[in-house]
């Protein structure tokens, strides 16, 4: 029987974020220390197995309201199955005659849930390349990032952009730019890897009491941008520049400087979105320490740069007094 494992890992936008889904730039980096697996064997019939996260039998109505609260109420199974209709839309549309193998599919996921880690990304990327391997299929590397985040936004209808979904395909460190012509010309954006070793001391700090979370923060900053709102179009564009800027810093190590365009990527952010205060507080405290600090996705995590074993010591004590955790990001 044969057995196919894949994975992908979680990631944290460096600098640039929240500008890739207005044709901005980002920098990302790969999170190995967080994964989601697929595991795909051959079976009788075609079968999707539910996992911890897909669980419908409960202890209590706070045990189902947790659930809800970390996995939604459909789990990860939705994304499986519509990564799966999505393969099969890809195979069709470039003449790929799938053979008549039946399997089943079962995932798994330790990216922390609700932090901007992109764990619902690492399902389908893990599919999409289990799925690939399964039935001995090469995507383009550079095409992959799109057909992964046309499963959330085309099958299952989720609003995302491309970053997350690049990160986990290209892994390392990756530069990113969304230019509309680029992408208009050659069906995808322009992504280079850089070296790991160019980055600094890094540290990422998340939530990890979700059933804690005073709500849901909403924006509506893809309305006013499309309605020409000068503020927005300016601090957009400004978050996109600070990415190319930190390009060259990574490029020529000069940390200090980075520090600075991270803190201006999250003052930039903060002066258009509706941010949660806790997600703000949790910024401030790394800044109080002498950290840089921003969102490492869309709110629940950070990512910063850090100068020595002390501070991160300090940052650890200290968000760890607030119920959240402190690591640092393995990217090789």
């Amino acid at each position: 029987m044969r057995i196919i494992k894949s994975k992908a890992y979680a990631r944290a936008g460096l600098i640039g974020n929240p500008s890739d889904g207005y044709h901005g730039k980002t920098v990302s980096v790969i999170v190995k220390n967080f994964a989601a697996e697929i595991v795909i064997y051959e079976w009788p019939e075609l079968e999707i197995v539910p996992t911890r996260q897909d669980q419908c039998r409960f202890d209590s109505l706070s045990d189902l309201l947790r659930d809800v609260r970390l996995n939604g109420y459909y789990g990860g199974m939705r994304l499986v199955k519509a990564a799966i209709k999505r393969f099969c839309d890809y195979c069709e549309q470039t003449g790929i005659k799938l053979p008549a193998e039946n399997f089943a599919i079962r995932y798994d996921s330790h990216i922390p849930r609700q932090v901007g880690l992109a764990g619902s990304s690492a399902i389908i990327t893990s599919t999409l390349r289990g799925l690939c391997e399964f039935y001995g299929i090469t995507i383009p590397k550079e095409i992959l990032p799109n057909l992964i985040l046309s499963v959330e936004t085309e099958e299952i209808g989720i609003a995302a952009g491309l970053q997350d979904r690049v990160a986990q395909v290209y892994e390392g460190v990756t530069y990113m730019d969304f230019d509309r012509q680029y992408m208009e010309a050659h069906g995808h954006g322009y992504y280079e890897p850089l070296d790991p070793a160019l980055l600094p001391p890094l540290y990422i700090a998340y939530q990890n009491d979700l059933a804690e979370l005073s709500g849901i923060f909403h924006s509506n900053i893809r309305q006013r941008y499309d309605g020409g709102e000068r503020k927005v179009i300016d601090a957009i564009h400004l978050i996109a520049d600070l990415a190319r800027q930190g390009r060259e810093c990574l490029l020529r190590r000069d940390y200090k400087k980075l520090a600075e365009l991270m803190n201006l990527n999250f003052d930039t952010r903060r002066s258009i979105y509706n941010l949660n205060p806790r997600h703000i507080r949790m910024v401030e405290l790394a800044r109080s320490l002498g950290a840089s600090a921003k969102f490492a996705g869309s709110g629940g995590s950070i990512i910063g740069t850090y100068e020595n074993e002390e501070m991160f010591r300090q940052l650890k004590d200290a968000f760890e007094a607030e119920r959240c955790a402190v690591i640092k990001p393995m990217v090789e």
